[in-house]
């Protein structure tokens, strides 16, 4: 019996259960995968192989290696169409996003009337689409046509230029704001909603202000979705391109085909119909973005941590 007894097993402790590989899992994401490789990635590579070639007169296609970026990197509409949309950046964001951040936080307070229409009234420019809101402001600005110039002549007082070469980027600028202000006030209000009461309240109880709140409270909590709108405002600014496009029919002396890079593409690929150089014009506008995109993370995360 002591001998059997020595033989007896002791139970064993029971582990960490084992993970199953597998499963549906994949079959959940697989539908994504199938499109985003059909959809992103088969383009993006297809639209890589064309700028590795170039179109000649003579010879046909023929592949030119990184010979069509060297010629972009020095081409003047490029690199002024880039420089354009980066003076149009510095203009338009701040103000955009300091607006709806001003509107974020005065819906927050609670002491606006009538609130909600009020939001949703700030809202709606951006569920206009971008090519009605250029055509409406397009109207607006006319020198001939527009209520502004037409009130000007009533007051015999010289009408504005708003399309004029000196003006078109700041008309610009108010055309994107007017669209994005709303959508750009929701993210930051969203935001504000998940700040918890007892925080607000514990502030009030030290003798904290409505300013000292916003300033002590709000804005920090609001540091993430200010990133995130700037984020998407760098990667819109860069493509601008449908504003351009459609006012460059009321004054085309001053939007040209290169006003903006991502125009600038599409006049090649369209119009020009060198569709390799217009390739690989879009893959340093993407590089930009990207570039400008990381400067933004790097500067918030520094900033973070400091």
């Amino acid at each position: 019996m002591a001998a059997t007894a020595a033989y007896v097993r002791k139970p064993r402790r029971a582990g960490p259960p084992r993970r199953r590989f597998g499963g549906p899992g994949p079959l959940f994401v697989a539908p994504f995968l199938i499109l985003f490789l059909l959809l992103f990635l088969a383009p993006l590579g297809y639209a890589a192989y064309l700028s590795l070639f170039q179109q000649r007169l003579i010879g046909g296609t023929v592949f030119v290696g990184l010979d069509n970026y060297v010629t972009a990197l020095k081409d003047p509409l490029l690199l002024h169409g880039v420089g354009r949309v980066a003076l149009f950046f510095v203009i338009q964001v701040p103000l955009m996003l300091l607006l709806a951040l001003g509107f974020a936080l005065a819906l927050d307070s609670g002491l606006l009337r009538l609130a909600r229409v009020i939001r949703l009234g700030i809202f709606v420019p951006y569920a206009v689409p971008s090519v009605v809101a250029a055509l409406m402001w397009g109207y607006l600005y006319g020198p001939d046509f527009g209520p502004f110039a037409q009130l000007s002549r009533e007051l015999d007082l010289p009408a504005p230029h708003f399309l004029s070469e000196g003006w078109m980027l700041g008309s610009l600028a108010n055309i994107v704001t007017w669209e994005f202000v709303g959508y750009n006030m929701i993210i930051l209000y969203a935001a504000l909603r998940t700040i918890p009461q007892d925080l607000y309240e514990a502030a009030a109880m030290d003798g904290a202000g409505a300013w000292r709140i916003a300033w002590s409270i709000k804005l920090p909590a609001l540091r993430p979705a200010l990133l995130l709108t700037l984020l998407f405002s760098v990667i819109g600014s860069f493509q601008l391109f449908n504003e351009p496009n459609l006012l460059m029919k009321i004054a085309p002396d001053v939007i040209s085909s290169s006003y903006t890079a991502n125009l600038y593409s599409y006049s090649l690929a369209f119009t020009g119909n060198q569709l390799n150089y217009a390739a690989t014009v879009s893959f340093l506008l993407g590089l930009v973005i990207v570039i400008a995109s990381y400067v933004v993370l790097l500067t918030a995360n520094r900033r973070r941590a400091a």
